[in-house]
């Protein structure tokens, strides 16, 4: 029984509005037809139930209400259901709306079928007209599927439900985590970017405009996961294709809607109207009334419906009771009629269009949770009932008469009937229990405890084998895993064998593997970053530096992975030490791949070299035998009484000496005799005269054949200003002969 049914009609909410009756009970709230009292007039007000009113999560439901009055009252337009006021009574929420008498465009089109052209472009028109103003407004619908459109009785669209609209500023798809909406009908931004725009509407419109022209939406599936991936991945197919006859403007026209990608959409619906408006002034009366008209229609004899002005039901009766006392609002009120007359005209406002069920266009909340028509959350209530149901009316049992004799025997029946009950109360409590006690498994073991890892779209897997995810696209799966609710963990690796931006490997591994719901578990995705690309050093080369002292270890730890050193082909090098690198190929500085060759020729230092016997050599040949040698001669003249001058006297290394490349020797090179020049030592004295020559090396002899009486050099020999050598061959010094008296 819904909380609707245990009260009475007549209740008055806030001193002001008389509930006339229920008109439909949704996932989020009942909504009721009502009596303005104060300003006489009939409306609809939406009262939020009591357990979401009381419930942990109150705020979210309560700013949702307020959501949908402040996005509704922004807009001035015919063609959207207006918000007059809203409040709170008995703990509980309301919105006070206009009163839409007619139906929605879902129950149009179960009755129709398909829509003529003519039908079509109306309804979108108003529908797009509705659009711009909210647009203009800055506000985003972000639900508009033939359940939120409204046909009142003179066959005029009116836009309900923006309980799901959020400003331009702040709109995304969800603030929860949920997809919101119906999966038919949203755009694919919405599903992978969690983004809501002005064109996001028009998409939708499209969708309805293509399901009127066709008979069904562009993309269906049992499943609504399949369902928003489609829309994703795949572009709407060209009416055309179905509608073979159409008007090609209106098929492009319904392409341009559908596009895929926001930017091919018109900007908002405004511009979409103009469109709209342009090419209808060149559309010819044939193809205004073309209508599609299905194979299986067309078997069954079926005639078109009459345009949709005139096809309406009339009016609802009023509620009884008027006259009833008022009396405060409380946490119930009436139950939804189940009268044919309500559920053939269906008094329309922004709750009722949660009873227009159909494949296409029931709520999907994806990720586990359940939604109602209207985009929220059913609280405690997993599974919805979509429709109005008959229900018994408490107090309503017939008293027997007089004249009844059945009424005679019901003691003796209840007697006879006490003993089945009492059993038939034991198997439902043992039911009740099993029931509970499944879904309790269901909940911490079974099912309902874990995600399944859904197959990415571009994976193949074999039969009866586990199907390992790896090497599929990342962002196509990213989207699977959105739409299926499955909450993942990204890192990224570098990969040689999985191409950049697919996916290396999943934990849990398999399609189908569960992800814990209770644990705050996530799929761990690994996706590959390509190949690692490593840069060689620029100093590598430099034999000073770091990297080129220790090239081999430089590298890898560079990254590289595919060092090629070959001993033998090393080289022997004056001016780099060995192991230092002699050459490098890729060139220094390149980027590449870390596995790509890299090619590396050492040194193996200075080679090894014998000294050269260059002594008694001119210097010119010594210095050619030190240039094959490599060797660096050190040069230093000396005077030398037996070598010739220019030649090479001695050497700092032996001749043989094993040296190597590079190595420094010392080299004397003779500077030929030593001479001087004689100076004049005659009139000096004897002892005077002797040291001044032998101050230059030479030797002197005096000589005194007449007697040295004055001690006073009178000749020398040789003469003054001879030049002469210091030492003779035999390494004795020149003799210098002076004669005293």
């Amino acid at each position: 029984m819904s909380e609707a049914e245990t009260q009475p009609q007549s209740q008055l909410i806030d001193g002001r509005y008389r509930v006339l009756g229920p008109i439909a009970d949704g996932g989020m709230a009942t909504v009721y037809r009502a009596k303005d009292e104060r300003l006489e007039r009939v409306v609809a007000i939406k009262v939020m139930h009591t357990q979401l009113a009381q419930g942990p999560h109150r705020d979210q439901f309560v700013a949702r209400f307020h959501r949908e009055a402040r996005s509704a009252a922004a807009i001035s337009n015919p063609h959207i259901v207006q918000v007059y006021d809203s409040g709170t009574a008995g703990g509980r929420d309301y919105l006070v709306m206009e009163y839409v008498h007619g139906v929605n465009l879902r129950h149009e089109m179960n009755e129709r079928g398909t829509f003529s052209v003519h039908e079509t472009v109306r309804i979108i028109s108003q529908t797009l007209d509705g659009l711009a103003s909210a647009h203009r407004a800055g506000v985003v619908h972000r639900d508009i599927k033939p359940e939120n459109i409204l046909l009142n009785d003179r066959g005029r669209v009116q836009i309900t439900d923006f309980g799901l609209a959020k400003a331009m500023s702040e709109a995304t798809l969800s603030t929860t985590g949920m997809l919101l909406g119906t999966a038919a009908y949203l755009a694919p931004e919405m599903i992978e970017n969690n983004l809501a725009t002005p064109q996001g509407d028009l998409y939708s419109v499209g969708i309805m405009a293509w399901e009127m022209l066709a008979g069904q939406v562009p993309f269906t599936s049992d499943n609504p996961v399949t369902m928003v991936f489609k829309h994703v991945h795949e572009d709407v197919p060209a009416l055309q294709g179905v509608c073979q006859g159409i008007d090609p403007s209106i098929s492009a026209f319904v392409a341009h809607l559908t596009a895929r990608t926001v930017e091919n959409r018109p900007v908002d619906a405004a511009a979409a109207l103009q469109e709209l408006k342009t090419l209808s002034s060149r559309i010819g009366v044939d193809g205004w009334q073309y209508r599609y008209v299905p194979a299986d229609t067309e078997a069954a004899g079926q005639e078109a419906t009459s345009p949709l002005v005139g096809t309406l039901p009339p009016n609802p009766p009023a509620a009884t009771g008027e006259d009833t006392k008022p009396s405060p609002i409380s946490p119930e009120l009436p139950a939804a009629s189940a009268s044919p007359a309500y559920e053939k005209t269906q008094a329309m406002s922004p709750g009722t269009y949660e009873h227009q069920s159909s494949p296409n266009a029931a709520t999907q909340a994806i990720g586990g949770r359940t939604l109602a028509n209207d985009g929220t959350a059913a609280a405690n209530n997993p599974t919805m009932t979509i429709g109005l149901m008959d229900a018994p009316t408490e107090g309503q049992v017939e008293e027997p008469s007089g004249d009844n004799p059945t009424a005679k025997t019901m003691p003796q029946k209840r007697s006879r009937l006490r003993k089945p009950v009492v059993i038939t109360t034991i198997i439902l409590a043992l039911l009740a229990l099993l029931m509970s006690a499944g879904a309790a498994w269901w909940y911490f073991l079974g099912p309902g405890s874990y995600y399944s890892v859904p197959r990415p779209e571009d994976l193949s897997c074999s039969t009866n084998s586990a199907c390992r995810i790896t090497a599929v696209k990342w962002k196509p799966f990213e989207s699977t895993l959105k739409v299926a609710g499955v909450p993942f963990q990204v890192s990224e690796e570098f990969s040689d064998k999985v191409s950049k931006g697919e996916v290396i490997s999943t934990d849990p591994g398999d399609v189908g593997g569960h992800v814990s719901k209770r644990t705050g578990a996530k799929l761990k995705v690994i996706v590959s970053k390509g190949v690692r690309h490593v840069t060689v050093p620029k100093d590598i080369l430099d034999p000073t530096s770091a990297a080129g002292k220790k090239p081999m270890e430089t590298l890898s730890q560079a990254g590289f992975t595919n060092i090629v050193h070959d001993e033998s082909k090393d080289e022997y090098s004056v001016d780099l030490p060995a192991g230092a690198a002699k050459s490098i190929s890729p060139k220094p500085g390149t980027t590449v791949a870390h596995n790509r060759k890299v090619t590396l020729v050492l040194s193996k230092g200075p080679m090894p070299v014998s000294m050269p016997d260059v002594t008694g050599r001119t210097k010119d040949d010594a210095q050619a035998a030190f240039d094959d040698a490599k060797l660096k001669p050190n040069y230093s003249e000396e005077f030398n009484d037996s070598v010739p001058a220019g030649s090479i006297v001695s050497t700092s290394t032996k001749a043989g000496t094993q040296l190597h490349w590079g190595d420094k020797v010392d080299v004397v090179v003779s500077k030929g005799p030593e001479t001087v020049t004689i100076p004049d030592v005659r009139g000096k004295n004897e002892n005077d005269a002797q040291k001044t020559l032998e101050a230059l090396g030479l030797k002197v002899k005096i000589s005194a054949p007449l007697g040295d009486l004055t001690h006073q050099v009178r000749f020398q020999s040789p003469d003054p200003g001879a030049q002469v050598r210091v030492r003779g061959n035999d390494g004795n010094p020149t003799v210098i002969t002076l004669t005293v008296v």
